[in-house]
């Protein structure tokens, strides 16, 4: 793909992104991507061949970074692995009072879409999360926990919970006590409790 062809696909990414997280899936058309973004109609369709696609190719887009970010967060916090694991709830509770904070992208869509299950947005999401598991079960095991696994499954539950949670009460403290409850889920299998 040519370097204008790749900036204008970004662009629309960029511009689909935006008003996904702002105003739901559903609630977009194409026509407002395509606006937000300042191409034709024709192009947007030249880079996506349906709105499905580029959903799916804006979850894509948000993996890595998304990954970076909680791999900056874990090593930022210079602890034993329950501190590290409770400081990345505890910048997740940060994150949340953004005011343009509208939860996580990747459980927001798997909700609108819910009814829809061979999406290929919501194969997007599952293959983000499953990543954002084994990433932190390789984190939990290279701190010395015996069931790394397990323990990665458990607190993606928790943080998965807690950021739901807050989108109903808009209390970070229920991300902070999610946290402690992981952070004792780790302490357990290292001998830290």
């Amino acid at each position: 793909m040519p370097n204008n062809a790749t900036a204008t696909r970004n662009r629309l990414i960029t511009a689909a992104n935006a008003l996904f997280y702002g105003d739901g899936i559903r609630s977009v058309s194409m026509d407002a991507v395509a606006a937000k973004a300042g191409v034709t109609k024709r192009t947007l369709y030249y880079h996506f061949k349906s709105k499905d696609d580029l959903v799916a190719a804006c979850l894509t887009a948000q993996d890595q970074p998304t990954l970076a970010r909680f791999v900056r967060w874990f090593d930022e916090v210079d602890a034993p692995l329950p501190g590290k694991i409770a400081g990345l709830f505890d910048r997740v509770a940060t994150a949340t009072q953004h005011p343009n904070w509208k939860g996580c992208g990747f459980l927001r869509t798997a909700a609108e879409l819910a009814s829809t299950p061979g999406h290929p947005a919501l194969k997007a999401g599952a293959a983000h999360k499953k990543r954002f598991e084994a990433w932190l079960a390789t984190e939990i095991a290279a701190e010395g926990h015996p069931d790394a696994d397990r323990l990665a499954r458990q607190i993606v539950i928790l943080l998965d919970g807690a950021v739901t949670v807050m989108l109903v009460h808009r209390d970070p403290s229920y991300i902070e006590a999610a946290g402690a409850v992981a952070a004792a889920l780790a302490a357990k299998g290292t001998g830290q409790d």
